[in-house]
């Protein structure tokens, strides 16, 4: 069998949640690749609305096995807030979540490295969740990190100091007071004291070599659908650097992050909103700072699901989304949110960009990063008509349908689904 992947093809807030939990029951096996809890995947049903941020979104699935896998961090007080809400509302969670004894642990350090880091950087700061997520990739890489298989070890309180001595040097460097800084409202030595009573939660759940744990499965003719984090344009090597996140949000990551070969790899699914959104810094030729923005901000409810800060918003950029969909091999593309264009009269899609010597681009140029670029636009008539009822191709309007073909024809990629919606139910199969 193959590794099936879901990803987002933009600056992440695709709704990739949604899909996975949508195409959760035809698969034995929902595995989180990369990333942490700057994660934030919303899942609506039954009048009920849950946001993961470590947990996998096949979650809501009894019959599917849901891992972490060793390119996830983890921090331990975010997972256990996680479990417990979700058996507050009735989904025991523990039976059928897997973690990777090699993914890298969260340390209440690395949450307050992340925020002197970013407090050190003035007006040049990239926009950090301030979740950790930096500086437990940087311990990783630099080989000085603690993983989740290390909790059970004898002497992990003493290299748990060990680490924690040396971010306190750190800290001190960047002048920043640690007794002063409240992490998700409380002192330090109080945050610190959950995370230690979360760990023992966590080194009691069902801790397996991911590695092995995701190979046997495949062996054993099981389907498995690897769920990604963030977006392709966020990506530590082909997003908009530096303002992007520590881990590799495209198809690279999943042969890292689950223990894969590349051969194993089936369809990839690419999700992106029919418009554009971003939270934080760092370049977007397609945003709007006028009413037409504001307006996809409110219709779409447009503010982080992990910070809640309010996202800015844009038209469709083809030219990432080309960019994006080569990168990871895209075979089906889903568009999501199509729905908060309903009242549009005209929309518009960027399909080159330019600059101030008015060059052209059809592709992304590396200085991108560095020097504006305007979008050169093709507009469309709305379509006007709400899409929370739709069901089939069929219902589609002409003005809808011309929008889907003109991305379908532009990319060379057909449409599987349309999101028309919130709710799981709210998908059009094309």
């Amino acid at each position: 069998m193959k590794v099936d992947v879901l990803l987002g093809l933009q600056w992440g807030d695709e709704g990739k949640g949604k899909i996975v939990d949508v195409l959760a029951p035809h698969y034995h096996v929902v595995a989180r690749f990369q990333g942490g809890p700057n994660a934030g995947h919303t899942i609506e049903f039954n009048q009920k609305k849950f946001v993961l941020h470590t947990i996998p979104s096949g979650i809501f699935n009894p019959e599917t096995a849901n891992l972490i896998g060793n390119g996830v961090i983890i921090d331990p007080l975010i997972l256990k807030k996680e479990i417990d809400k979700l058996k507050s509302s009735g989904i025991d969670c523990i039976g059928n979540l897997f973690v990777s004894r090699k993914a890298h642990l969260i340390l209440p350090t690395h949450r307050v490295l992340d925020a002197a880091s970013e407090a050190s950087k003035g007006a040049a700061k990239i926009g950090s969740t301030l979740k950790g997520i930096g500086p437990t990739y940087t311990d990783k890489m630099s080989r000085c990190g603690l993983r989740i298989g290390d909790l059970v070890q004898p002497d992990f309180k003493q290299r748990y100091e060990s680490l924690k001595s040396k971010h306190l040097i750190q800290i001190n460097q960047l002048s920043f007071e640690i007794d002063k800084h409240l992490i998700d409202g409380a002192d330090f030595v109080t945050y610190e004291q959950k995370w230690f009573e979360a760990a023992e939660l966590i080194r009691n759940l069902n801790l397996v070599d991911s590695e092995y744990f995701i190979n046997d499965r495949l062996q054993s003719g099981q389907k498995v659908l690897a769920e990604g984090a963030q977006g392709t344009l966020l990506d530590i090597d082909f997003g908009s650097y530096p303002f992007v996140t520590s881990s590799n949000t495209t198809i690279a990551g999943v042969c890292s992050g689950l223990g894969i070969p590349a051969q194993a790899i089936g369809k990839v699914f690419g999700v992106f909103k029919a418009y554009c959104t971003r939270v934080g810094s760092g370049p977007f030729p397609t945003e709007l700072f006028d009413e037409t923005g504001e307006k996809m901000r409110v219709i779409g409810h447009e503010f982080g699901s992990t910070t809640g800060r309010p996202r800015r918003c844009g038209w469709l950029d083809l030219p990432a989304l080309h960019y994006a969909i080569m990168l990871n091999g895209v075979t089906e593309l889903v568009m999501m949110k199509a729905d908060v264009l309903d009242t549009f009269e005209t929309i518009k899609i960027a399909t080159a960009y330019s600059d101030e010597l008015q060059n052209t681009f059809s592709r992304i140029p590396f200085e991108a990063c560095t020097i504006p670029m305007n979008p050169v636009y093709t507009e469309f008539a709305g379509w006007q008509q709400s899409l929370r009822s739709l069901s089939s191709r069929n219902d589609l309007s002409i003005p809808l349908k011309k929008y889907i073909s003109f991305i379908e024809n532009a990319t060379g990629i057909r449409l599987s689904m349309l999101s028309t919606g919130p709710d799981r139910d709210q998908i059009v199969m094309l």
